[in-house]
């Protein structure tokens, strides 16, 4: 099968509104977190959220065209002509019908169901719906416009597996081009569900933190007070490429796709299986197709969103695949600083595994205080500093409500 690459990357994030700005973000461990501004928290349990910061639309995007847009989906424009632009990508003098986009998020239009629906349902005499209404909220939206923006004509559609979803489509992609059904694809996930709706929905099934007195530091994956994740909002995209399609057109090579896998926990729609099996299985599965030993991964980018249950089930699931290797790994949840993406983390924690492979350094997991006598003591989960290693092969974990699991590898590109 066809090697595949990585040669473009976009981010809009809570730590920084572009790739470059959220590598520094990542490496320097900053925290994403802060009140809600987005609307009037003050009656929720949770008052915080990882927003975006300081991002003028109109900087990007049309003004008439990003009204007829729900947020996820200007989002997924932002991060795509970044991704694109980086690339040195010309589309317009490559075979458009061999390249497509596949793009995911967990939810779609939030923000568009939340606010343009009540709106209409609540309206006194005869309904009126905004005739943009549908195409604002279905998930399948965003890869449409990105497809219509560059004219890719080849395999086109959204994944949707809840917080797995951007690594799926970076799998799928990556799938389709070692088959040669495609050269070039752009993939990624973006999500906007820090709204009314998500917060409020969230918070009751106690899966959000209510750390209100100190919002920066309530991201605290694998800390003894953990008490649940930060949800955030943003987007990342990658342009996926044919090894020899770039190197044909002298692109850039930022890392090589090796491995995928995709499973499911078969277990329970929101909690993790406790012994973390999907999870194992998940990875081992990656490594098999990557063609890899555990000996050859240096560092893990995991799930670790700050749940009580799913960082240990998934600190279980990598000491049962990597067992006394586990300990030569670096391991760190990135969700520490930008708070859960939802359906576009796993594409901003592929690109915080090339930023690791890039700088030969691993992003930390800030806000550990308290060590959990749940966790092994010698797993090196890189607490609260940066920390400078070789690094030549990274896993990117993400586990969806549902019970869907998905891993990518990453590796240097030789």
């Amino acid at each position: 099968m066809r090697r595949v690459v990585i040669t473009g990357m976009g981010a809009l994030t809570p730590i920084g509104n572009n790739a470059k700005d959220f590598a520094e973000g990542l490496l320097n461990g900053k925290s994403g977190a802060g009140p809600i501004t987005r609307f009037d928290a003050s009656l929720f349990k949770t008052r915080f959220a990882c927003e975006i910061k300081d991002l003028e639309l109109n900087d990007f995007l049309d003004r008439k065209a990003s009204r007829r847009m729900d947020p996820f989906t200007q989002y997924a424009m932002i991060v795509c002509e970044e991704a694109m632009q980086h690339s040195g990508l010309d589309y317009e003098n490559i075979d458009l019908d061999r390249a497509g986009v596949i793009w995911g998020s967990g939810i779609g239009g939030f923000e568009t169901i939340e606010h343009d629906m009540t709106e209409a349902a609540l309206r006194e005499g005869a309904p009126r719906y905004n005739p943009f209404l549908i195409p604002k909220l279905i998930a399948d939206i965003a890869p449409g416009y990105i497809s219509i923006k560059y004219g890719f004509r080849g395999i086109n559609y959204a994944t949707v597996s809840a917080c797995a979803s951007s690594t799926h489509s970076i799998s799928a992609a990556f799938d389709y081009i070692r088959w040669n059904r495609a050269d070039v694809m752009i993939s990624g996930g973006s999500e906007a569900a820090v709204t009314r709706a998500g917060i409020g929905g969230f918070s009751s099934m106690k899966a959000l933190s209510s750390r209100n007195d100190d919002p920066l530091t309530a991201s605290r994956p694998f800390d003894k007070d953990r008490d649940g994740f930060v949800l955030g909002e943003g987007a990342g995209a990658v342009i996926i490429e044919e090894l020899e399609h770039a190197k044909k057109r002298g692109a850039n090579i930022l890392a090589e796709i090796v491995g995928v896998g995709m499973t499911a926990d078969a277990h329970h729609i929101t909690a993790p299986h406790p012994e973390g099996l999907g999870a194992k299985n998940v990875m081992k599965l990656a490594l098999k197709d990557a063609g890899l030993n555990k000996e050859d991964i240096d560092y893990i980018n995991v799930h670790g969103t700050s749940t009580p249950l799913g960082d240990l089930a998934e600190s279980k699931a990598i000491k049962a695949v990597f067992e006394d290797q586990a300990y030569a790994l670096n391991i760190s949840s990135t969700k520490s600083m930008t708070g859960h993406l939802l359906g576009a983390a796993g594409a901003i924690e592929a690109i915080a595994g090339i930023v690791a492979i890039q700088e030969q350094a691993i992003p930390p997991t800030i806000n550990h205080f308290t060590d959990d006598p749940a966790f092994d003591p010698k797993l090196n989960l890189t607490f609260n500093e940066a920390q400078s290693r070789k690094v030549n092969a990274v896993i990117s974990n993400t586990f969806g409500f549902g019970g869907h699991n998905s891993t990518v590898i990453l590796k240097k590109y030789e």
